[in-house]
């Protein structure tokens, strides 16, 4: 019935914080993953010595799921 109540009043029910953080950790893995492995593929490709691409967007992807994680943090 709570439930009932809730869409009743007009409120919504806010998810449980254990969900939203680990979703969150998932992602930032999931991004920081794509990009050593996007990296690796490059580096392999394109046959270079140093493995300039896998750290380059390694560290990309860092940045870009910090940026996520912040504006996920921010929104609420």
């Amino acid at each position: 019935m709570p439930d009932n109540q809730d869409k009743q009043n007009g409120r919504k029910k806010q998810p449980n914080a254990f969900i939203k953080y680990s979703s969150l950790a998932t992602q930032m893995a999931l991004i920081i993953v794509a990009g050593a492995l996007g990296g690796i593929q490059l580096d392999k490709y394109l046959e270079t010595q140093t493995p300039w691409f896998t750290g380059g967007f390694t560290i990309l992807a860092v940045f870009l799921s910090m940026y996520f994680a912040i504006k996920d943090l921010l929104k609420g």
